[in-house]
């Protein structure tokens, strides 16, 4: 979109970690205000939704994600998704991977759902999924995030929280070592041990699904 109607302006992750954990008209707003772009913030979203349908179906599971899913699904954890993406978004992303998804058992908040005023750092997306699976206590509810809004989003919202934030983001947070309130900090899925939560440990079988 930059290269189109932004002069070729080049998308940092400076601006981009603002980005993150934001709803759409959030995200939208700020990029076409931030880059002077001559579109309405409702047109950039149009036209990004004509990208999104050729670029979302693909998306992937990063590694460890599959394993720890299986994983809780078969001790009978109860999980749920909860993402600053709409729904139609979300369908997008998850279209190659809907046996994956369907461990949540239908337990799938997005920023769109009736309900949901505010996104992240508000912990509204948090709430009603801690309502979807039945209002455990909120020291008993655990975040996966990648995003520092979403992490403060837990926080806000009184649950633990992992981080996973993409190395580009370090790079620029790297003066501040910052864990944003987070319980544990890591490079990737794959570090994750539940043990550390009082969740079951992974046996044996679970390695197969590392990657």
């Amino acid at each position: 979109m930059l290269d189109k109607y932004g002069g070729g302006v080049e998308h940092t992750w400076d601006f981009k970690s603002k980005l993150m954990g934001c709803t759409r008209q959030e995200s939208s707003a700020m990029i076409v205000n931030h880059y002077h772009l001559p579109l309405t913030v409702q047109e950039y979203m149009d036209e990004c939704a004509l990208l999104h349908k050729k670029i979302f179906p693909f998306v992937k599971p990063l590694p460890g994600v599959e394993r720890l899913i299986h994983h809780l699904h078969a001790n009978d954890i109860p999980m749920a998704v909860a993402t600053s993406s709409t729904r139609s978004v979300y369908e997008l992303k998850t279209s190659l991977n809907k046996d994956l998804f369907s461990l949540f058992d239908l337990h799938v908040v997005c920023s769109d759902d009736p309900g949901i005023e505010h996104g992240k750092p508000s912990p509204d997306l948090f709430l009603a999924a801690q309502q979807r699976l039945g209002n455990p206590p909120s020291e008993n509810c655990l975040v996966f995030e990648d995003a520092i809004n979403g992490i403060q989003a837990a926080q806000n919202a009184k649950m633990h929280a992992v981080w996973i934030p993409d190395n580009n983001l370090l790079k620029i947070l790297d003066s501040s070592p910052d864990s944003y309130g987070a319980s544990v900090v890591l490079d990737s899925m794959t570090a994750f041990d539940p043990k550390v939560f009082s969740l079951p440990e992974f046996d044996n079988d679970d390695k197969t699904q590392q990657e």
